[in-house]
């Protein structure tokens, strides 16, 4: 312990503040400062809780964190005091193996510091440790028989754990030529604490740790050598001058898509997905199933335009989104003008139209742009369909066939989504990527009999082959696995995952025969061969889409979701290169990289792989090897009428809804209930997590929908802070999402999983039907916290009678 010769400065008489996480802390809490104390010596001690006994009574080695915080503590008190006297092994000698060459006190010794140490040192260790061993020897025998003479030591069966009895019988071996060894076990032995498991974050800190610097750079570095060596790839095998542009343009467009969609508030991700599946529709409406498409893209922006309409507060100034009109007008009809008198600019209307479906995107990144956002797509959209008809110039009993299933498709499209829950919109949403695969199947396949006559002379034939037989894959795949999503979401299927016994088998299979077809379709320049593979490879891959999804349970749905549309969009891609049309490169890039973007996010927010979600996998990226923590206690459960005395003395309160609340459609009586107490001054938010319901932003649409003012309804890394300063935390049809196993075991299948931390506030009202478990089926400790009541029962009937009863007061 350092000692100081100047007089310590009198105790500070003011009341102590808050703590704080000063590593210098003095503690004087260990058995030994009593001692220190009587001898006028200020004990100190570190400011990490450890325990320093290890098995058996002996010291164990300290944490790399207490080890931190104690040269912390050494280096500060070494600028404050004049004398610093260490201790050693050796009484009497300070060791230092450098003294003989000055080099380790030359920075002491301008302060007239003296050490003390010897320069023959490896010569005396011999001599010092055989008399530092014979002392010990010595010692001990002293200990068993002071007299020299005599054996005066009485041998015990009985003696207590850490005691001189405990040594010396421990040391005997014989006695009156009786064998006493081995010793019996001594009484009252001591069992070392377990050590304190390492929280989910600890872990996660370590394993980030543990990640080289020169690794984490080599593997970005060769990330990028792999894209710039891709890039000089494409341009060796480019059939023509064409391919380079339109590698050129899904490059671009792919860029401004990633940081477009990133800006997209998460409130209108269900917006971003509507409009996304709007353009991809009406995109492929003049090249296939004219009437079925025609329904998803006119259904897709009237939907869109609901929700965002749902947003819309009394206090929001007017809309004249009739206005959009003009611009629209002016793109189409001058294209028209244009047309007619003999200008070829269908390039720069497909650049027109682009652009605006980059507006769609980059407006729904905040509510007050989100109108536009959508009138824009609309307009690039009509853009993209007038270009088309001029390209391909139809007669006049084509372009009659042409607008009359366009127009039957349009109107079903609209009926549907005008008469659609919004709680609906998930299996809507599927259905409608359904359509865009199977279209995408028929356009690739009509394309391949198209061009075949001309392939013998196209030098753009392989990539041509290519391009169709990756968008027949992706298609199928889209088309099965949303069919099999809308099973799910609307009940026709159990929502359960199907595990097929061998399934990873399977899907490899089906994949490995997928991509082995391309052979014989690329060497045999038969048109029957192409065909058949064609429809053998649209088989397999719908298939494919059928077992991939069926594994996938209900609560996954948000990334199957978006997973579909990222498919839509890269099949989209495709037809952009089949048909060497820069629009539909364009879209099909925003779409894609907005699906892909979405469904990363909802990866993060359950802290799991996209592989581990699409191959139907359990737990987390975190998840450890060892048993899951044992919950113990009994839950506490109340009525109504309690939880409204617990609403009244709360005046800071979170609502966290879960997906009980768009099943039990509570959000109606949330609504009134959060209108009456803020009447009553009390300050009421919303913690929304990102996989919350069955489709990214279903909650904000259904929250918004009833009523609820969107700027007090906020995303999970907005109000995680919050919580602590809560006085109440009303949880509704929430499980997983608040499952505070996710910080608190590593071993949990959701450890590592960002939850909102409901259970940090002063008290918790959990809504739901029973104590069972979530979607992953892991048990929640936070029912059975002291700080949490359990309201039990139907979530629209107790949020009725809670929506009353506030009314009543």
């Amino acid at each position: 312990f350092p000692y100081q010769k100047t007089k310590p400065p009198a105790p500070d008489k003011t009341p102590p503040s808050k703590p704080t996480q000063d590593p210098m802390k003095t503690l004087p809490s260990n058995k030994t400062h009593p001692q220190f104390k009587s001898l006028g010596a200020e004990p100190l001690e570190v400011d990490v809780k450890e325990s320093g006994e290890g098995q058996g009574g002996y010291a164990k080695e300290m944490s790399k964190e207490f080890i931190e915080a104690e040269m912390k503590l050494f280096a500060k008190q070494c600028l404050d005091v004049d004398i610093l006297i260490s201790t050693a092994l050796i009484p009497g000698i300070i060791s230092d193996l450098l003294i003989s060459e000055g080099i380790s006190v030359t920075n002491t010794r301008h302060t007239g510091v003296t050490h003390i140490g010897y320069t023959d040192l490896p010569s005396r260790l011999p001599t010092q440790s055989s008399t530092l061993y014979s002392n010990n020897i010595i010692k001990l025998l002293r200990a068993i028989s002071p007299d020299k003479e005599n054996f005066q030591y009485e041998v015990k069966e009985s003696f207590d754990y850490g005691t001189m009895d405990h040594v010396i019988r421990g040391s005997v071996v014989m006695q009156d030529g009786k064998v006493l060894f081995p010793a019996p076990q001594p009484n009252n032995v001591p069992v070392a604490a377990p050590p304190k498991p390492k929280s989910v974050q600890e872990l996660e800190k370590e394993k980030a740790a543990a990640v080289s610097p020169f690794r984490a750079t080599f593997t970005t570095a060769g990330a990028y050598t792999g894209g710039l060596a891709s890039m000089l790839g494409l341009g060796l095998i480019a059939p023509n001058a064409a391919f380079p542009q339109m590698v050129t343009t899904f490059g671009l467009a792919g860029i401004v898509g990633y940081h477009t969609v990133w800006g997209v508030t998460p409130a209108l991700h269900s917006p971003l997905m509507s409009v996304t599946n709007a353009i991809s529709g009406e995109l492929l409406s003049l090249f296939s199933l004219l009437s079925l498409i025609s329904l998803s893209f006119d259904g897709g922006f009237l939907v869109t335009q609901r929700m965002l309409d749902m947003f819309k507060r009394p206090t929001d100034p007017p809309e004249y989104n009739y206005l959009y009109l003009l611009p629209a007008g002016a793109f189409v009809g001058g294209y028209g003008v244009a047309l007619q008198s003999g200008y070829d600019v269908e390039q720069m209307m497909y650049l027109g139209s682009g652009m605006c479906c980059v507006g769609a995107l980059g407006g729904l990144s905040n509510q007050s742009t989100a109108r536009l956002g959508n009138a824009l797509g609309m307009i690039g959209v009509a853009g993209g369909i007038a270009a088309t008809f001029g390209v391909l110039k139809p007669t006049p009993e084509l372009l009659g066939q042409m607008t009359a299933a366009m127009a039957v498709g349009g109107t079903a499209g609209l009926a549907i989504a005008k008469k659609i829950q919004i709680s609906d919109l998930p299996q809507l949403v599927a259905a409608f990527h359904s359509l865009v695969g199977l279209a995408a199947v028929l356009t690739c396949v009509a394309e391949y009999m198209v061009e075949y006559p001309h392939f013998a002379t196209d030098p753009a034939a392989n990539l041509t082959k290519i391009v169709a037989y990756l968008g027949t894959y992706i298609g199928g795949v889209t088309f099965s696995g949303s069919l099999v999503a809308y099973g799910k979401l609307q009940g026709l299927l159990n929502s359960a995952p199907l595990m097929l016994p061998g399934r990873h088998v399977l899907n490899a299979s089906l994949m490995a025969a997928s991509v082995g077809g391309i052979i014989p379709y690329m060497m045999d320049p038969s048109y029957t061969t192409g065909i058949t593979c064609l429809g053998s490879v649209s088989a397999l891959s719908a298939v494919m889409g059928v077992t991939l999804t069926a594994a996938i349970g209900g609560a996954d749905m948000p990334v199957v979701i978006t997973v579909l549309n990222s498919y839509s969009g890269w099949a989209l891609c495709a037809e952009g290169f089949l048909l060497n049309n820069n629009l539909l490169t364009i879209v099909g890039a925003l779409i894609g990289s907005s699906g892909a973007i979405l469904s990363y996010i909802m990866c993060v927010a359950m802290n799991r792989s996209l592989a581990n979600v699409i191959l139907g996998g359990y737990g987390t990226s975190s998840t450890g090897t060892g048993k899951p923590m044992e919950i113990t206690g009994t839950h506490t459960e109340v009525n109504v009428d309690q939880s409204i005395e617990m609403i009244k003395e709360a005046q800071n309160i979170i609502i966290v809804p879960g997906y009980g609340l768009c099943a039990a459609k509570a959000q109606y009586p949330i609504a009134d209930l959060v209108k009456s107490l803020t009447e009553q001054g009390k300050k009421i938010r919303f913690g929304i997590h990102p996989v919350a319901g069955r489709m990214p932003g279903q909650l904000n649409v259904l929250l918004a929908e009833a009523g609820v003012p969107y700027d007090v309804v906020l995303e999970m890394d907005e109000i995680n802070h919050d919580f602590p300063e809560t006085d109440l935390a009303l949880v509704i049809g929430a499980n997983d999402t608040v499952n505070s196993a996710a910080q608190e075991d590593p071993n949990s299948i959701i450890a590592g999983m960002p939850v909102l931390e409901v259970w940090k506030s002063k008290q918790v009202i959990v809504m739901k039907r029973s104590l069972g478990v979530g979607y992953a089926a892991v048990d929640n400790p936070i029912f059975y916290k002291p700080n949490t009541a359990m309201l039990l029962g139907d979530a629209k009937k107790t949020c009725d009678a809670l929506a009353a009863k506030v009314r009543e007061a």
